[in-house]
């Protein structure tokens, strides 16, 4: 069902998502990096983690819904580590850099290793923790105030 809560929540964590790419495109990796789709898909994956993890967990309390924003930021993180990983993984492929089917698949588990380890920077883990913060207390009020 379609609430405003959900409409806030997948609003924040879009944006939340634009800014974690955005940083993570100017300040983590290297200026020579073609992205190609890196932006978009973190926006879609950032609507449907507001929309499906976030919208569905608010209106229990602010608490509440403050670990719910770190929750929904949390899984927003891991899709995004897992699905570059996949497209990186058959971008690879394309190029037959795999000897088989299941060379591919361990790669994808490389790949998001090697991915996750660059976001242990201090300024993204922060930038992230307080967007989590904000989204859930956001989500909130808006469950709150529009039912």
């Amino acid at each position: 069902m379609t609430t405003a809560a959900r409409l806030v929540a997948a609003l924040c964590l879009a944006f939340l998502a634009f800014v974690g790419s955005r940083y993570i495109m100017t300040r983590v990796m290297p200026e020579t990096t073609a992205f190609g789709g890196f932006l978009w898909l973190n926006l879609l994956l950032g609507l449907t983690a507001g929309w499906r993890v976030l919208g569905t967990r608010v209106g229990r309390g602010m608490a509440n819904g403050i670990s719910a924003g770190i929750t929904a930021t949390a899984m927003l993180v891991l899709w995004g580590i897992l699905a570059q990983a996949i497209y990186e993984m058959f971008r690879l492929a394309m190029r037959h850099r795999y000897d088989g089917p299941a060379e591919a698949f361990v790669a994808i588990f490389d790949l998001a290793l090697d991915f996750g380890a660059h976001l242990l920077d201090g300024g993204f883990i922060g930038l992230m923790v307080l967007g989590a913060v904000l989204s859930g207390a956001l989500a909130e009020l808006a469950a709150r105030n529009w039912r």
